[in-house]
């Protein structure tokens, strides 16, 4: 039997999914390789944060948790070639819950999923976001980019990071790199879901992340994502200690760091320990001795 599912992996506390846009880029590619893998689940929702991704699918449980599964595992691989770190989601849970579509559940756990983004103040609005399906709803505009079928098998291999590519040749793939989410979310399905986008506005806005970020007083303002505060580590680290990594540091010289960290970039306890690899509780201790 097919029911809605909401599929959330768990949040990696000490390191990053993505540590640049080319992950991103990546992992949104696999994202429509497992799409097309799976025609018997149908995706309505999805969003790549830094350290956990969520999806609102629809289809047998055990399909929906494989479709999961084997995106983690296909980027996994993608991960070790590229920075030599192993399994490094093989523990990585996934939660599993059925969404009831016979009042609002629906609704809401799509608006939850998509403002995720804003909840983290990367952005004011998920259509903002581009690592995900917030852009894509009641857009009128039709996807662009070239046809898979205009490119040899070879290339596509290489644009997709993949051996698999038994994609729709009608399918594009967009200037920067990763195949129009448009392709494999049932979008139409989404919109009669909302009905109309005032209506969908209306569940971003009361949605338990919308809520939770209007309680901790959080501006409005984006902050800096977890990407490019990885990109400045480096030079921050030298400018400061003269070294080159955050590992070489002396506890006073980490605390130092921190407080740098959330001086000029406005980075929580969470993103901290993120960026650095430490556990919440050792970045929060950090911040404490500040």
């Amino acid at each position: 039997m097919k029911d809605y599912y909401l599929l959330t992996t768990e949040h990696l506390e000490d390191c990053l999914w993505f540590r640049e846009d080319s992950d991103f880029k990546v992992a949104m590619n696999y994202v429509a390789i497992q799409a097309a893998c799976c025609p018997d689940v149908d995706v309505l929702a999805f969003i790549l944060m830094s350290n956990h991704v969520h999806f609102v699918l629809f289809g047998n449980k055990e399909d929906t948790i494989q479709f999961v599964e084997h995106f983690k595992k296909r980027y996994s691989l993608y991960y070790e070639s590229k920075y030599g770190v192993q399994e490094l989601l093989r523990r990585n849970k996934v939660d599993v819950r059925i969404v009831p579509y016979n009042d609002d559940s629906l609704e809401r756990a799509i608006a939850y999923v998509m403002m995720n983004s804003v909840a983290a103040n990367i952005c004011s609005h998920p259509s903002q976001y581009p690592w995900g399906s917030g852009n894509y709803i009641f857009n009128q505009s039709l996807p662009t980019g070239n046809l898979l079928g205009d490119f040899s098998k070879r290339a596509v291999k290489r644009m997709l990071h993949s051996d698999f590519i038994c994609l729709p040749e009608d399918w594009r793939i967009n200037s920067q790199g990763y195949i129009n989410p448009q392709e494999y979310v049932n979008v139409s399905a989404v919109e009669t879901i909302f009905r109309s986008p005032k209506r969908m506005n209306y569940f971003f806005n009361s949605s338990s992340k919308a809520k939770k970020r209007m309680e901790t007083g959080e501006d409005n303002l984006p902050s800096f994502n977890d990407q490019t505060i990885l990109n400045v580590l480096p030079d921050l680290c030298k400018s400061l200690f003269q070294k080159t990594s955050f590992k070489m540091l002396q506890e006073g010289e980490q605390t130092e760091l921190a407080r740098q960290l959330r001086f000029r970039f406005s980075s929580d306890a969470n993103q901290i320990a993120r960026v650095c690899g430490l556990t919440y509780d050792q970045a929060a201790r950090l911040l404490d001795s500040c």
